[in-house]
């Protein structure tokens, strides 16, 4: 630029300023200079303070791009069907196209008509709710946007006061310069309470209408348009006539705003509100205890609050695929229980299943609030109103209500022998089933249990019961009872044998067992269940089929404790490694029925280490697998072109616990416990069957482990705080029966598959009573035959010109004094544990 311009600009600069001065000195005295100078000072002091005190502390709305709202999280079967949620509150989140328009237009209508017209604040509303709370001296209230209404559920808070009502209007303002009004619109909709654990509309369409969205009548939507105000007061069953007048106001508005026509109103407005009562989803009532424990493993890994992390079990929204069998637990539940009460019929009625106390009539929330339910047949729960001569009303948790005559209670209170009848007291909560045109009273048995069905080949576990009703004892008998488990421990016990070197034709005594236990002590002798002094010498098959425990101590006796408590260990029977004690070769340590089936597992899977799953894998509600880590999807497992060949496998990973060719050497000595042992009522099931029986002493607790190569299962039953079950009670007799009921439906259709030997095993025909070799005779389909196929290692096969297998092992005669010489002192053990004999 040349100096001549240069100079012209600065001049012109220069008469700028000048002006500028001359107008401000001659305006600076003048009053209204004044006056607007203060004004916009205190402006500005006011905008600074509003932003330094309130606006700055404000969260930043970019994070609503980004919210996403509590979700349950949704627990699958193992076909992907949904059979449970988790949640605080019931929420589907969907997408503003996903709404219906007339819902829309309802709760524009009932809660903000000019939403797309103003920039989040309603500013004569503002006026008016201000007036309102200065002349009235109370806090200020309603007149909220929509937009203000996210800002307040989202961020803000709830808390009623004019700051709480400024941060809202600075968020709703912020929030109209960042999203869409249709993400608004979304926002609010997800996310609204509405009542009856319903957040969000969707979630409310299920709760009061129990419909989709997108199947509701106008007049339904409207209702739903009404809730934000107070859900309560607009509930249906409480206030019906006042719910059905806020709605027809909402439709008046729709039909002023021009949102419907006039046909469209006077269709609607007619209707009832066509609600349901409340109600529990169906699936909801599938593997209670199962699902319970899905539960307790999810909160254990993710947490269980918002707080704990974006993936918690109440709000994170996970899909959770299980291996739970819908079909098999239905099987299991019904011969578990079908069992218990065949256990205690006669025995009188057990009593109500709880109390509670009926104030002011309301004995329908009573009953609810306890939450117990009942879905074994017909029968219900329901609760004792009052008594009126020879019947008792009850009522149900629908609200309808029935007729308990005496009649139809006159069974014993057991232990006491009066009538149920006269036992009952208003409160009660009874089990009932319809019958003769009123209801009969059912008794719930004392008696428990628990029951696990498990995939040998995997782990996963496919079905559990841990007690009658969830609903009624939510500790659950499968995973948390620590129970003896009796003579379900022998075949642990004699794998450890047979890892040893002993054979299932190895030759024990039957015969007195005596441990010295000192001289203060003295000697402790074992006996077989049943007493007798024994039977001589046997194969160990007979030994296990045959449950002898004076032979089981022998076995563990000569193997050495210490292999057995540490076979024990290596299969997760307990948490926690034995002391060597000889009763705990006869099942005096506790274990649960999970760690018992999964036991038997590792056996049927060749002695390699499974861990029992009840979880596949856990995803987001984006889809994305989040557990177990590293999971991936098997591609192409079930292509419609497969041609059925054998597809390349990897070898298997798992870790080898016990030996293979001793797992399976006892699997097939099991299978001899169905055929001719204390489980013979499974043999016409005519399929091939492990397992083994239990029954620990008193009897307090009786069982059965076994089942087939695809599919195992065990079970106990006995009091929750042990009490003699009486002196015929067997495994055999009470346990092995549910099994079977359960096994009848469940192994339908099922291939009849062998157990697999792995390889080394030579299968050599034997007398099973001898344990000698037979080369002239062949075994036949009687199962009684004396001549069977035995499966021995190499090398250890008996020899027909020996006479007979060898005995057990031999020890030097010194060691094996000195061993029952500094024995653990059994008795004074059996006494504090309760041992087994």
């Amino acid at each position: 630029m040349a100096e001549a311009d240069l100079s012209s600009v600065k001049m012109r600069i220069t008469r700028e300023i000048g002006g500028l001065r001359g107008w401000y000195d001659s305006v600076r005295y003048k009053l209204w200079f004044r006056i607007l100078s203060w004004l916009a000072l205190l402006a500005g002091a006011f905008f600074f303070l509003l932003w330094f005190f309130v606006a700055r502390h404000l969260p930043s709305v970019d994070t609503l791009r980004h919210y996403e709202p509590p979700l349950p999280t949704y627990v699958r079967s193992i076909s992907g069907e949904p059979i449970h949620s988790y949640a605080r509150e019931r929420r589907v989140q969907l997408s503003y196209a996903e709404y219906p328009k007339p819902l829309v237009f309802a709760f524009l209508a009932a809660e903000d008509r000019t939403f797309f017209e103003h920039h989040g604040l309603d500013f004569p509303g503002l006026v008016r709710a201000a007036l309102d709370g200065i002349t009235s001296g109370s806090t200020p209230r309603g007149t909220s946007t929509i937009t203000q209404q996210v800002a307040k559920n989202l961020v803000v808070g709830n808390e009623v006061s004019y700051l709480r009502k400024l941060k809202e209007a600075i968020l709703a303002w912020r929030i109209e310069d960042t999203l869409t009004k249709q993400q608004i619109l979304e926002l609010y909709l997800n996310s609204i309470e509405l009542g009856r654990n319903a957040g969000g509309v969707d979630a409310a369409s299920h709760a009061y209408f129990g419909k989709e969205l997108k199947d509701l009548s106008l007049e339904q939507m409207a209702y739903l348009a009404i809730l934000p105000k107070g859900p309560a007061n607009y509930d249906p069953e409480r206030f019906g006539e006042r719910a059905l007048e806020r709605r027809n106001w909402v439709l008046s508005e729709m039909l002023r705003n021009r949102f419907i026509d006039q046909a469209q109103y006077d269709d609607a407005v007619n209707k009832p509100l066509g609600t349901v009562p409340r109600q529990t989803p169906k699936f909801e009532r599938v593997g209670g205890y199962f699902v319970e424990e899905v539960r307790r493993q999810l909160i254990d890994k993710f947490g269980e609050k918002a707080e704990d992390g974006p993936y918690s079990v109440y709000s994170g929204g996970l899909w959770v695929r299980t291996s739970l069998d819908p079909k098999l637990q239905q099987y299991a539940q019904k011969a578990l229980r079908d069992g218990l009460i065949r256990f205690e019929r006669g025995r009188g009625w057990s009593g109500p299943i709880a109390h509670v106390e009926i104030r002011n009539g309301a004995w329908q929330s009573a009953l609810l609030n306890t939450n117990i339910g009942l879905d074994y047949e017909d029968w219900r729960a329901a609760i004792a109103i009052e008594r009126t001569g020879d019947v008792w009303k009850i009522g149900f948790d629908d609200g309808s209500t029935g007729g308990l005559p005496k009649w139809a209670a006159a069974m014993q209170v057991r232990g006491q022998g009066a009538q149920a009848f006269g036992a009952i007291k208003a409160g009660d909560i009874l089990a009932v089933a319809p019958e003769g045109g009123a209801f009969a009273l059912r008794s719930i048995p004392k008696v428990s249990g628990g029951m696990v069905v498990e995939d040998p080949r995997t782990g996963r576990i496919l079905a559990m019961q841990g007690g009658f009703d969830s609903r009624i004892q939510s500790f659950n008998r499968a995973t948390q009872a620590q129970r003896q488990p009796g003579s379900t421990i022998k075949p642990l016990v004699y794998a450890a044998a047979l890892e040893q070197g002993m054979t299932p034709a190895t030759i024990i005594v039957d015969g007195p067992f005596c441990v010295w236990q000192g001289a203060q002590l003295g000697q402790k002798c074992f006996r077989n269940f049943g007493g007798g002094a024994g039977s001589g010498p046997h194969t160990m098959r007979w030994g296990v089929e045959q449950s002898r425990n004076l032979m089981t101590v022998q076995a563990a006796n000569q193997v050495g404790m210490e292999h057995v408590v540490d076979l024990i260990q290596r299969v997760g029977v307990s948490k926690r490694k034995y002391d060597p004690y000889l009763s705990y070769a006869l099942g005096a340590g506790e274990t649960t029925v999970l760690r018992m089936v999964n036991a038997y597992s590792i056996l049927v899977n060749q002695g390699r280490a499974l861990n029992p799953t009840l979880i596949d894998f856990v995803q987001n509600r984006r889809g994305e697998v989040i557990w177990p880590e590293n999971w991936r999807a098997c591609e192409g497992c079930n292509m419609p072109d497969w041609d059925g060949k054998p597809m390349p496998r990897p070898a298997p990973r798992a870790r080898q616990v016990v030996d293979a060719q001793s797992a399976y050497q006892m699997v097939h000595i099991t299978e001899g416990v169905i055929q001719r042992g204390t489980a013979t009522i499974l043999r016409d099931l005519n399929r091939p069957l492990m397992g083994k029986t239990g029954t620990t002493s008193g009897p307090t607790d009786v069982w059965f482990v076994g089942g087939a190569a695809q599919m195992l299962a065990g079970l106990y039953i006995g009091y929750d705080t042990p009490t003699n079950l009486g002196g015929y009670a067997q495994g055999g007799s009470i346990a092995a029966p549910i099994f079977k009921d359960f096994a009848v439906k469940a192994y339908e259709g099922l291939d009849r598959l062998p157990f697999v030997a792995p390889p080394g095993i030579r299968m050599v025909r034997i007398d099973r009573a001898s344990g000698r070799r037979v080369y002239g005779g062949w075994p036949g389909n009687d199962p009684m035959s004396s001549v069977i196929w035995e499966a021995f290692k190499a090398e250890s096969e008996p020899d027909r010109t020996a006479g007979q297998e060898e005995t057990a092992p031999k020890v030097e005669e010194k060691k094996r004094v000195e061993r029952r010489n500094d024995a653990p002192k059994d008795d004074e053990f059996l006494q504090r544990e309760g041992g087994i004999y």
